[in-house]
């Protein structure tokens, strides 16, 4: 049998194996209609990864540099063959979840499709939690199998005193698939696909590609945990789906001639990479993984491999606009840009060097992006300075969702007023529909919670313009309240970044005899800045050349080496506060 029979063969199996069956039904008296659900079947994205190995078996899926300095690129049908071992691997072992702790690498990505078609739970968390959190997660999940990077095997140790019998499957990210440089994660694949052959050789069509119930648990993606223990957000197949399908057009990656070009500087952890592994693989791209954040060899990728799409949050942006490799590129690149509100001065920065930003905004509890500021045409003919201040605000709900809203604060539980759409009444933004989570694993409170009155609460303030567009100003907590006058920290984040000496800026109200709160800023400066000098030279420049309004000019500016982030590039602003109190000491 021929390679093209052998395809046809693995699709008719999967075709009859996925179908959702139901003879007509046909009610007495009822002989004008015939009931039936032939034109329905339940939504997963495990099957993008079979699907698109049958369209391009041979179209590059994965471009990878590897621990041991080893170039691999991997087609569509041999990751679709290694998701599908691991997947029979997991289902001869009855491993119904299954954590991850790994970077961004291909075994990462083949596991998320092959833990799904097994039809068990994913669970990938931040490699950069505390070793007691990474346990608590773990154990809290109740996972019977982590596959982990041999680079965090050793921050596993606290959890395997807990949990002795847990199996660890080590990946050794090599390009080797076999013998000596592999490692227990790719004999696993060999396991798995040993299985397969010995019990009838059914391939994809007896895996769980299509879900049973599409409003079943797919993943559990974990909070940071900044101020509590970190909660388990359930994802749903049809959820995933729906997100995923939404990234694909709200960051054009089909919009272009050619193949996407998909680097992977988003870690595929938070909230689940915010479903672009499925994304990505929908539109039959290239998934470009990246071990590491690494400026140079990302301006070579962006350079030499022609990267046409990646996600990053303000301060990567931020980085990277400033490595010394830095150059306008001859083809536009897409860059969805999220995770903590950017500034309008970045935006263009960006756009000098054709990195085009798709803004967005969403949550861990939304699968990610729910929101996108649509660039109007109309704004090509407005001053820069305008149209980069409108690029920068959060904008309207995806396609695949329903409209953002914003709703009045300090009303009773469950009582949904919209705030007028003026961009001044400060309001909570609330979600609801499709790309909402489900609620949070083992904790009935928490979900009722996010879920008051029937939309999904964020906790962040926002005002919403007369365009519909809504404008993040801070989480309720980062408010500065200085004289009666509420200060956004972001607002005034934004406002110092446009300083010529200025990296990055994260601002904190600090308590004032006077004024209730005052803001204080810690920034990061640019090379070739003297730092002892400019604090005092910024809040000179903040009173007399800024726009900054004169309550808003913070009290104290600290130039500090580095500000305190998340993973995910958010300023830790409850460590800013930390530092602006002298508790710990700024570094």
């Amino acid at each position: 049998m021929g390679p093209t029979d052998r395809l046809k063969q693995l699709a008719s199996q999967f075709i009859s194996a996925n179908t959702v069956p139901g003879p007509p039904q046909i009610h007495p008296g009822d002989s004008h209609e015939y009931h039936h659900r032939h034109n329905f079947h339940t939504l997963s994205p495990t099957s993008f990864l079979w699907r698109a190995a049958q369209i391009e078996p041979h179209a590059t899926a994965i471009y990878h540099k590897t621990a041991n300095g080893k170039i691999l690129r991997r087609s569509y049908e041999e990751t679709a063959d290694r998701a599908r071992g691991l997947a029979y691997y997991l289902r001869k072992h009855h491993y119904k979840r299954v954590g991850i702790l790994a970077t961004n690498t291909p075994a990462f990505l083949e596991a998320i499709f092959g833990i799904a078609a097994a039809g068990s739970i994913s669970v990938a968390i931040n490699y950069r939690l505390k070793p007691d959190d990474i346990s608590y997660i773990f154990q809290h999940a109740d996972v019977d199998i982590i596959i982990a990077d041999f680079e965090f095997v050793k921050i596993l140790n606290d959890y395997k005193k807990e949990r002795p019998n847990v199996p660890i499957l080590v990946d050794t990210d090599t390009d080797a698939t076999e013998g000596e440089l592999s490692g227990p994660f790719d004999d696993a694949v060999l396991e798995g696909l040993k299985y397969d052959t010995e019990t009838g050789s059914k391939g994809w069509a007896e895996l769980a590609a299509q879900a049973p119930d599409e409003e079943e648990v797919f993943a559990l993606a974990y909070t940071s945990g900044t101020t509590a223990r970190p909660k388990g957000v359930e994802y749903t197949h049809r959820g995933v789906y729906l997100a995923s399908l939404g990234n694909v057009i709200e960051s054009g990656l089909n919009y272009h001639t050619g193949r996407a070009k998909y680097l992977w500087t988003l870690p595929m952890f938070h909230a689940t990479g915010w479903t672009f592994p499925w994304s990505v693989t929908a539109v039959r791209g290239t998934h470009y993984c990246l071990r590491k954040i690494d400026y140079p060899e990302i301006w070579r990728l962006l350079k030499e491999e022609g990267v046409t799409h990646f996600n990053a949050a303000p301060t990567v942006n931020t980085l990277l606009c400033a490595a010394k490799e830095a150059e306008k590129l001859p083809q536009e690149v897409r860059v969805t840009v999220a995770a903590s509100p950017p500034s309008a001065w970045l935006f263009e920065q960006m756009t000098k060097l054709n990195l085009h930003p798709v803004h967005v905004y969403g949550l861990t509890e939304t699968y990610g992006p729910i929101t996108k500021g649509y660039h109007m045409p109309e704004w090509e003919n407005i001053p820069e300075k305008e149209k980069y201040a409108k690029m920068a605000r959060q904008g309207h709900g995806f396609v695949t969702g329903l409209p953002a809203r914003v709703i009045k604060t300090e009303q009773e539980e469950g009582v949904l007023i919209n705030v007028e759409k003026n961009g001044q009444e400060i309001g909570e933004i609330v979600f609801e529909g499709n790309i909402c989570a489900k609620g949070y694993y083992k904790d009935a409170e928490a979900t009722r919670k996010l879920w008051a009155g029937g939309v999904s609460h964020t906790g962040d303030l926002a005002v919403w313009h007369p365009d519909g567009a809504i404008q993040i100003l801070d989480r309720a907590k980062d408010i500065i309240i200085s004289g009666g006058e509420n200060i956004s920290s972001v607002a005034l984040e934004s406002m110092l970044a446009t300083h010529p000496s200025v990296l990055e800026v994260g601002v904190c109200g600090v308590a004032d005899s006077h004024w209730g709160e005052r803001p204080k800023a810690f920034v990061t400066a640019k090379d070739g800045t003297n730092s002892e000098t400019l604090g005092e030279e910024m809040i000179k420049w903040a009173k007399e050349q800024s726009n900054i309004s004169r309550f808003m000019v913070p009290r104290e500016v600290v130039v500090v080496k580095e500000l305190p982030k998340t993973s995910t590039g958010k300023i830790k602003k409850n460590v800013l506060r930390e530092w602006a109190k002298g508790n710990t000491e700024a570094k």
